[in-house]
């Protein structure tokens, strides 16, 4: 019998926001933005489904104890989904707990949201307009 062991951040598959684009353009591939409801509101990709990793509270930021059910009602295990958040860090912890749970297609999008906005896929308005401030950004991205 073989034994599966429990995948890590390094087994995470990261994409750039052009190679993101371009799937997400073919259309075989969805956009999981795993940012809160307030980061998603303030901007976001056409078509993405929203489900937020983690929320907000007095103590910090935890994870959302109903994502992969959220998920689940709205993704197939065998859909592709490109998983974004502000910068990568809450994508990449939303892809292991994924793949994890069985999803087989899932990448995440490098520098996140705020890189899609950098290479100018958001729209016309000024980046600051649409971004996050993220601590792991400098200022002037």
């Amino acid at each position: 019998m073989e034994q599966t062991s429990t995948k890590t951040v390094d087994d995470v598959e990261s994409v750039d926001v052009y190679t993101a684009k371009g799937l997400l353009t073919v259309g075989h591939h969805r956009y999981l933005d795993v940012r809160t409801n307030e980061e998603f509101t303030k901007s976001h990709f056409e078509d993405a489904l929203n489900i937020p990793y983690m929320f907000k509270t007095d103590e910090g930021r935890i994870v959302n104890p109903d994502f992969l059910p959220q998920v689940a009602s709205v993704c197939k295990k065998d859909d592709n989904l490109i998983v974004a958040c502000n910068s990568g860090g809450r994508a990449t912890r939303a892809c292991v707990d994924l793949i994890n749970a069985g999803y087989e297609h899932v990448a995440n999008m490098e520098g996140g949201y705020s890189a899609w906005v950098d290479a100018g896929f958001a729209g016309d308005k000024p980046a600051v307009e649409l971004k996050t401030a993220c601590k792991f950004r400098p200022k002037d991205n």
